[in-house]
């Protein structure tokens, strides 16, 4: 992770010193976890909370909360929610566990000195946290250990990852793995290195879907985020992916996982390189990814952080099989309009032709691709949705592809009572009003964006 500027990167001083030889936690049952089931849009009156703690770019002495309903617009709660009392905070990984509280663990002393202990806090609500401990990981001429990740298992238990190096060679980094082996989280089982991943990979993060492990460690000789598999969390694993597998370019470090409301998974990747903080999705567990795009907001700021996911009361509640107009957040006069098939935002009156007020008015309905999020369908049958991220009405044709690219994600409005509407198969890009001509774009962090991608659903037209 890198140390402050204008010092260069830990991974810098790591090339500079040797040359080196070749070579999120998964989501329980624990609360506010996410499991291997497919995900699925909240209920209604429910909303996706994502909540990282990041160490701050130019300050590793304390970290800020922050929270998105999408897991790409993240916006401050809390900055310098919880400062040490002694040492530093850097690669902190949080955990809800079964208790109810949320637990960050940490490497405790910056890059340049010897760290012997893994830090740990506790908080009730993410805003307030208590320091723990420092917990000494017991292993022989121990140099360093840094960045310990929660993985929870399917059957509870809680371990941590941790990448460790001897006195023998300081830099070259092995991980290790932990169990609780109490509920109160502090005491651990004996580090034992993961089989198979082997010395010179560092950030290791793992993820299960059913009886597979899916590791993802950084090798340090190429800086590329690696892909592995095992039948057990202890290994053997089996490296499959090395180079540029995924199109994520190199110098990226921190990966960490999480499952999004569509059921695909999303994958964050500190890039240290040039100070950006990167995103990018699989669908097909872990074969293909999207091209990585930067975060809003957070890049150049935020540090190496995991990510817990909740279902928290507090979302839309929109009512299915209904007819209603939509009108902009922030244009009041201009409602969704079909033009000639596609979506427009014009101005409609009660003085508007009858014409114009049948093509202004819309159908609730489930979501063609899942029935927890919604689709819209004008009085000809045709459903809204994007091509080429343009918004138009079309038939259904009853493809997979169709019901994917008509389907929406309700989300919290910038303001009271409306709503957000998040693409299902491209997250984190959102239907909003471009030259009054209706888009779906990917979220830019800003305010205008939230405001013009807010709708307020009103008395129908037609």
């Amino acid at each position: 992770m890198p140390p402050h500027p204008p010092a260069p990167s830990r991974r810098a001083l790591l090339r500079a010193l040797a040359a080196l030889p070749a070579a999120a936690a998964v989501l329980g049952p624990a609360p506010g976890l996410l499991g291997a089931a497919r995900a699925a849009a909240p209920p209604p009156g429910s909303a996706t909370r994502y909540t990282i703690v990041p160490f701050r770019n130019s300050d590793d002495g304390t970290v800020d909360v922050y929270e998105s309903d999408d897991a790409t617009d993240f916006r401050p709660v809390k900055t310098s929610a919880y400062t040490p009392p002694g040492n530093r905070i850097r690669d902190a990984s949080i955990l809800r566990h079964t208790d109810g509280y949320y637990y960050v663990t940490y490497t405790t002393h910056t890059w340049q000195d010897p760290s012997t202990t893994i830090g740990f806090a506790r908080s009730a609500d993410r805003v307030h946290w208590t320091f723990l401990r420092d917990h000494p990981v017991p292993i022989a001429r121990l140099s360093r250990a840094w960045a310990p990740e929660w993985f929870v298992d399917a059957d509870g238990s809680v371990h941590l990852i941790v990448s460790c190096s001897t006195a023998d060679d300081e830099w070259i980094f092995t991980p290790y793995l932990l169990r609780a082996a109490n509920s109160a989280l502090t005491d651990w089982t004996s580090p034992v290195p993961l089989s198979g991943i082997g010395a010179n990979h560092i950030d290791t993060f793992i993820v299960r879907t059913g009886s597979t492990y899916h590791a993802f460690p950084k090798n340090e000789t190429t800086k590329y985020i690696e892909y592995a598999t095992a039948s057990r969390l202890a290994g053997p694993y089996t490296i499959h992916r090395t180079g540029d597998w995924a199109g994520w370019g190199g110098y990226r470090e921190g990966p960490a996982l999480v499952q999004l409301d569509n059921g695909g998974w999303r994958i964050f990747l500190d890039g240290y390189g040039d100070g950006g903080y990167y995103c990018s999705d699989s669908h097909d567990t872990f074969a293909t990814w999207t091209a990585p795009r930067k975060l809003p907001g957070i890049s150049g700021t935020a540090r190496h952080f995991t990510v817990v996911k909740e279902t928290v009361p507090g979302g839309v509640s929109l009512a299915k099989n209904v007819t209603r107009s939509l009108r902009s957040a922030n244009y009041p006069t201009r409602h969704w309009q079909r033009q000639s098939g596609l979506l427009d935002l014009p101005v409609v009156t009660g003085s508007s032709t009858a014409a114009d007020k049948r093509a202004a008015t819309f159908t609730v309905v489930p979501g063609l691709a899942d029935p927890g999020a919604c689709s819209f369908r004008d009085s000809a049958g045709n459903h809204v949705r994007h091509y080429g991220f343009r918004a138009r009405l079309d038939p259904n044709d009853g493809t997979a592809a169709f019901a994917r690219d008509a389907t929406f994600i309700a989300r919290t409005g910038t303001t009271s009572g409306s709503v957000r509407f998040e693409s299902y198969n491209y997250p984190g890009h959102y239907l909003r009003h471009y030259g009054h001509q209706l888009r779906v774009d990917p979220s830019d962090g800003t305010d205008l964006f939230r405001q013009d991608s807010s709708f307020v659903l009103v008395t129908a037209w037609a």
